[in-house]
């Protein structure tokens, strides 16, 4: 395993969640929602220098099939712009199927109301986005995913 902060986003349409792992790359956390639009992609950037992070690992939203549709389609947009802006930190796509239903669902269970889930479930995803590909590359030993390749 790797030794680094990661960093786990669910990219959506209103909002983005960030989870980070710890240095050891053991556990996922929650760290905030990033309300979409302008400015987003800055504040994740400046998320990654605060939490010194190695890579960032993305949500790729397929369908129970396996293939992608236009959410994925969108997510590889906003990927590749991210990874410019980070570069040289690598940028990581991974399967993220039924992500947020799982958060959902979660935070259901533990009590979470409408508006007060609504405003964590994006964290919530991107924790059990990121928790799953740190579990797959400790299982693997390989990075989790497919990686971003920055274009100009």
């Amino acid at each position: 395993m790797r030794h680094g902060v990661r960093l786990g986003i669910d990219p959506g349409d209103a909002r983005i969640g960030v989870a980070r792992s710890d240095p050891s790359g053991f556990l996922a956390t929650p760290v905030e929602t990033v309300p979409r639009g302008r400015g987003d992609l800055a504040r994740i950037v400046a998320i990654l220098a605060e939490e010194e992070a190695i890579e960032v690992v993305v949500g790729l939203p397929r369908s129970l099939s396996g293939g992608e549709g236009p959410s994925a389609a969108k997510v590889r947009v906003f990927a590749a712009e991210l990874a410019r802006r980070l570069a040289p930190v690598p940028l990581r796509l991974v399967d993220e199927r039924l992500s947020t239903v799982s958060a959902e669902a979660m935070l259901r269970d533990r009590g979470r109301k409408g508006g007060k889930r609504r405003a964590v479930v994006d964290q919530a995803a991107a924790v059990l986005i990121l928790q799953h590909a740190l579990d797959t590359e400790r299982a693997t030993g390989r990075a989790p995913g497919e990686l971003v390749e920055e274009t100009e």
